[in-house]
C-alpha cells in the first residue's frame, strides 16, 4: 500500500509553445488534511476532455502550474479530517466535482450551478502537494485532483458507496460515473426528461456520448441517432443502443439531410450535443424537430459565439440550454 506520507502523481507543467502538454509521472507528498477534507487512496481514475484543455492552454485555466488535475476518481479513504463525517477509513468512495453546498442553487439540489463553482473547482488550491524538489504543486481540481495516487479531496465531492460497491474491480468500473456518465446519461433522463415517444440525436460518442444512448435505450426512446467521426464509437454505439449512426468523417456528407431522413422529415425531439463543435452545433440548430429541445452539454472555444434568429425558434418552439 502506497505510503500516505508519499505519492504518485501525474503533475502538469506548463505546455510548450505550441500547446503540447508537458505531463509528468513524479513522487509528491500530500500536506495536512483541513478538517474538511479526505485523503483517498485512488483505485481508478477516468480522463476527461476537460482534464487535457486544462492541461494544454499556456496560461491554466482558473489556477497556475504545477498542479495535479483529474476529476473521475474512484477510491478507498485512507484518512479523514476532523469534521468529515461522510465516510471513514477504509470506505469505498467515488468522487466528482466540489460545492459550497450553502448557496440557493445548493440548497434547491442543484449543486452543479453552485455560486462557488468555479472558485471550488478550478481555482485550485496551492500547497497541496509539495514535489521532491519542495515545489509547491497545485491540486484540489474538480474538487479532487484524481491524477494522484492519494487525493487531497473536498468533503462536499465524495459518495460513499461501501454498501452499494463491493470491491476494487467494481470502482474501475464505476469511476467516470463522477463526470462523463452522470453528464450524458443525466442530460436524457433528468435535463429532457426523455420519454418513449423521443427521437434523440447524440453528437458525439466519447463517455458523454454513449452514456446518452445507454439512457436513450434505458428510456425506450422511439429511435437513438449517434454521430461521430471515429468508426470504433460508432459500431459501438450500435452495440449500446443506437438505431442509427452518421460518420462525419466524410466532410462531403449532408448531415442534416441524413438526419431528415433518418427521421423521416421531423428531425429529433431531443439533440445532445457533446463535441462543442460550432458546426455540428450550427448544423443542429437547423435539423432539430418542432417543439424540439437541444441542449449543449461539449466545452466549445471559448471564443464561441451562436447566432441564433430569434423568431424562427418561437415559430417552432425550439428550446435551446447549455450545460
Amino acid at each position: 500500500m502506497t505510503s500516505i506520507h508519499n505519492a504518485r502523481a501525474i503533475v502538469a507543467r506548463p505546455p510548450g509553445g505550441e500547446g503540447n502538454r508537458d505531463w509528468n509521472l513524479e513522487q509528491v507528498t500530500p500536506r495536512t488534511l483541513a478538517a474538511s477534507e479526505l485523503l483517498v487512496r485512488m483505485v481508478a481514475t477516468g480522463i476527461c476532455h476537460t482534464d487535457l484543455i486544462s492541461g494544454t492552454k499556456l496560461v491554466a485555466q482558473g489556477g497556475t502550474y504545477p498542479r495535479i488535475l483529474g476529476h473521475e476518481g474512484s477510491g478507498i479513504v485512507e484518512k479523514i479530517g476532523s469534521a468529515v463525517i461522510v465516510a471513514k477509513p477504509g470506505d469505498k468512495v467515488l468522487l466528482s466535482f466540489a460545492f459550497c453546498q450553502a448557496c440557493t442553487e445548493c440548497e434547491k439540489g442543484h449543486p452543479a450551478y453552485c455560486k462557488s463553482f468555479a472558485v471550488a473547482n478550478y481555482a485550485g488550491g496551492y500547497k497541496y502537494y509539495t514535489s521532491k524538489d519542495d515545489e509547491d504543486i497545485q491540486a484540489a481540481f474538480l474538487g479532487q485532483s484524481s491524477f494522484s495516487s492519494l487525493a487531497i479531496t473536498a468533503e462536499s465531492s465524495v459518495v460513499n458507496v461501501s454498501t452499494i460497491v463491493k470491491d476494487e474491480a467494481e470502482l474501475k468500473l464505476f469511476c467516470p460515473l463522477g463526470c462523463g456518465f452522470q453528464t450524458g446519461a443525466g442530460t436524457v433522463i433528468k435535463r429532457c426528461q426523455a420519454t418513449p415517444g423521443d427521437v434523440v440525436v447524440v453528437m458525439g460518442l466519447g463517455g458523454v456520448g454513449m452514456a446518452a444512448i445507454m439512457a436513450a435505450k434505458i428510456v425506450g426512446c422511439t429511435s437513438i441517432l449517434g454521430i461521430d467521426i471515429v468508426k470504433g464509437r460508432l459500431d459501438l454505439a450500435l452495440e449500446l443502443g443506437a438505431s442509427h449512426v452518421i460518420d462525419t468523417s466524410d466532410s462531403t456528407k449532408d448531415v442534416v439531410a441524413e438526419i431528415q431522413r433518418l427521421t423521416d422529415g421531423e428531425g429529433p425531439s431531443i439533440t445532445l450535443d457533446t463535441t462543442g463543435n460550432l458546426d455540428l452545433i450550427k448544423k443542429a440548430y437547423g435539423f432539430t424537430g418542432r417543439r424540439g429541445r437541444m441542449v449543449i452539454v461539449g466545452v466549445p472555444a471559448i471564443t464561441a459565439h451562436l447566432d441564433v434568429h430569434l423568431v424562427a425558434m418561437m415559430a417552432v418552439g425550439l428550446r435551446l440550454q447549455v450545460g
